[in-house]
């Protein structure tokens, strides 16, 4: 069965492009296109697409609530953010989200499609460039606290390593086996014990870590 995906950009030029070169790609099919972030919204919600390659600059409400929105109401669609925006604080807010990646507009076709295929197996992809830009960020003054004063356990571990992925708790509860209350209540136990609570945070941290 093909994977289902909507495209939504404000250039109409562009989404013709990409749906050309989607459409010509085995296993892909593009069944829908919006111009703006509420049609976004309102054709996601419809139409229950695997994907949502969305643009960061659209009309309306903008592309990270549109994001927002769709992952509050259809929580397994996948978004994967196209952009032009080279910046941080915007991969930053678009991981908040609910965004399972973000690649740039001058990426190439086979970035592209490696991309969406790591958004769809639930696994977080970054632009390189921007993902390098991530880590080498300055971290943050240490909050009075004293993290790691507790190991984290191996299944915090585990938890972290599905968040890091783009696992909803839902997601995460199905995989582990495990009731979503028990998610949450690791969840909070390892980002209490870190002291970081975001998930770009936390994508950090984990690489720093060695935790894929």
């Amino acid at each position: 069965m093909a994977t289902r995906i909507l495209i939504a950009d404000d250039h109409g030029v562009l989404r013709a492009g990409l749906a050309a070169l989607l459409n010509d790609e085995a296993g892909f099919e593009v069944i829908g296109e919006a111009g703006t972030s509420e049609e976004a919204v309102r054709l996601a919600v419809e139409s229950r697409p695997d994907l949502v390659l969305m643009d960061l600059s659209m009309p309306e409400m903008g592309g990270i609530e549109a994001t927002r929105r769709i992952q509050e109401r259809t929580p397994e669609v996948r978004v994967l953010i196209l952009t032009l925006h080279e910046d941080i604080g915007m991969v930053r807010e678009a991981i908040r989200a609910g965004a399972g990646g973000y690649i740039l507009k001058r990426a190439v076709k086979d970035e592209l499609i490696s991309a969406i295929r790591t958004v769809l197996r639930g696994d977080m992809y970054v632009h390189p460039a921007m993902m390098r830009a991530l880590l080498s960020e300055p971290q943050p003054e240490p909050r009075p606290t004293a993290p790691l004063a507790e190991p984290l356990t191996t299944r915090e571990v585990d938890v972290l390593r599905l968040i890091v992925r783009g696992h909803t708790n839902s997601q995460i509860a199905e995989i582990l086996n495990l009731s979503v209350r028990t998610v949450e209540y690791h969840r909070s136990n390892l980002t209490g014990k870190l002291n970081l609570h975001s998930r770009v945070e936390l994508i950090r941290y984990a690489a720093e870590n060695g935790i894929t």
